[in-house]
């Protein structure tokens, strides 16, 4: 098989926020639209790690924060501090290349976009204190609900596919190890069905977001064939995170 110029883990988040939810994600990975999923746990993150390994027999192999507050100020330490504690060696640090240009989003949620980005670079210096790592790029933020299109998808694959282009044109610098390292992406994805009204959610009910059409919007584009054969076609490979 051809080396993949990206590997790319397609995350659906929130997996166990309720049973349509389940079900959309569960669909997805079956028909190859993601490959990997996160767990929405609430409690304390020690007992969170302790009951995944219950459930799966495993520590995971990545961590991140519902709507991202793994990297708010009074979060980030303790959460980078618990994932070297158990040798869990990846998180996302959501920053999406080409967020700034996307003028198409309603102006409250690319400010909200644009400070999870903030507080993201600033988590930086506390996960590499900590060992822990997290994929070359990461996307997802304006692809998100009715934003989830095969055009728009490509259009934020091209960063991680130019990345590896950049990298190609550097050869000469670098060993022939790191001249053919793929890149890694992680792509965060939320498929799944409308949640019914009072089941599930963080508990206060599903949001507004998990009862939308959006989430079965999302699935049946991940599970299209023309975005598998895409996929394909320019040698990005999805896989879970213990393939980086």
């Amino acid at each position: 098989m051809p080396q993949p110029r990206v590997k790319l883990v397609v995350t659906g988040d929130d997996f166990g926020y309720c049973a349509r939810r389940n079900r959309g994600v569960a669909e997805a990975f079956l028909a190859g639209g993601i490959s990997n999923a996160s767990v929405l746990v609430e409690v304390e993150l020690r007992a969170q790690v302790k009951h995944f390994c219950e459930l799966t027999g495993h520590l995971p192999n990545h961590m991140d924060g519902h709507q991202h507050v793994h990297v708010l100020p009074e979060v980030r330490e303790v959460f980078a501090r618990v994932l070297s504690d158990f040798g869990i060696p990846y998180t996302r640090v959501p920053v999406e290349p080409g967020l700034h240009s996307c003028h198409f989003l309603p102006p409250n949620l690319r400010d909200f976009y644009l400070q999870v980005e903030k507080d993201a670079l600033q988590s930086v210096e506390v996960f590499h204190r900590h060992g822990i790592r997290w994929p070359d790029v990461y996307l997802g933020l304006s692809t998100m609900g009715q934003n989830m299109s095969f055009s728009n998808l490509k259009r934020v694959l091209n960063f991680a596919l130019e990345a590896r282009t950049a990298i190609a044109a550097q050869v000469d610098g670098l060993s022939a190890a790191e001249s053919y390292r793929p890149i890694t992406a992680e792509l965060m994805v939320h498929p799944g069905y409308p949640s019914f009204p009072l089941q599930g959610g963080c508990g206060e009910g599903p949001d507004d977001f998990s009862q939308s059409p959006d989430r079965l919007h999302e699935l049946n584009t991940l599970r299209d064939p023309v975005l598998l054969s895409y996929y394909q076609q320019q040698g990005i490979l999805l896989c879970a995170f213990n393939d980086f």
